[in-house]
């Protein structure tokens, strides 16, 4: 489901990473800090990556809203930025520490 047609149906605004790792199937995503990201030494080499770069950080930090971002095309490549942008922050110790978190809560699920 598109971010502008989820959140404006739930009736009210959440941020961006926050709706994207509270999909189903998104379980495994922690939500990175948002001083990660603003970092372009942490982004580095991800323009060649994803179409619309620009546009897809703005989204991703909420600095353009859902109903600026009709392109159903503009959020998958934002959720691709996020997925590459999640993949280097849980090596870092913040993101180790955040993955620890959600295993000690057993928010990955647990073995009989």
């Amino acid at each position: 489901m598109a971010y502008n047609e989820d959140s404006s149906a739930s009736g009210h605004d959440e941020p961006w990473i926050q709706w994207f790792c509270g999909l189903k199937g998104h379980e495994m995503f922690c939500q990175v800090e948002r001083a990660y990201i603003e970092d372009g030494f942490n982004l580095y080499g991800l323009r060649a990556c994803v179409s619309n770069f620009s546009d897809c950080l703005d989204l991703i930090l909420d600095r353009i809203g859902p109903e600026d971002s009709d392109d159903s095309h503009l959020t998958q490549s934002a959720c691709t930025l996020y997925g590459l942008i999640h993949a280097r922050y849980i090596v870092t110790t913040h993101g180790l520490d955040s993955m620890y978190n959600k295993y000690a809560a057993k928010e990955f699920g647990t073995c009989p």
